[in-house]
């Protein structure tokens, strides 16, 4: 099992900076994925960035320049710097790990919302 407490959401204006943070513990030795997600009123979820063991990440197109997925693994934690918000980043951002135990394993945050003002 492993738990991801998220936090660092809230309000703020276009334009502005925000850095989410999301703590994994339990089975984090079986982690080889986390990504951050986001859900907007009336959307689907969708991948925001990514990034595995090696440090290799990917980001969605809409954010690429503006958001920065890193992990500190001495703390087990992952964090999304987002710059330049938009109104269109407005979502409820879930944090996630998707672990090899037997199979691969998603496990989910709880989600923090992110307002942008426009």
């Amino acid at each position: 099992q492993v738990q991801l407490v998220e936090s660092g959401g809230g309000l703020v204006q276009a334009g502005g900076s925000l850095r989410l943070s999301c703590a994994a513990s339990g089975s984090i030795r079986s982690i080889i994925v986390m990504s951050w997600y986001r859900q907007a009123p009336g959307k689907q979820r969708e991948l925001v960035a990514a990034i595995t063991t090696g440090g290799n990440t990917n980001y969605a197109d809409s954010v690429k320049g503006r958001f920065t997925i890193s992990r500190d693994n001495a703390e087990n934690t992952v964090y999304l710097q987002m710059n330049s918000l938009k109104f269109e980043d407005t979502a409820v951002y879930y944090c996630n790990a998707r672990a090899l135990i037997r199979d691969v394993v998603d496990y989910w945050g709880e989600g923090t919302l992110v307002t942008v003002s426009s």
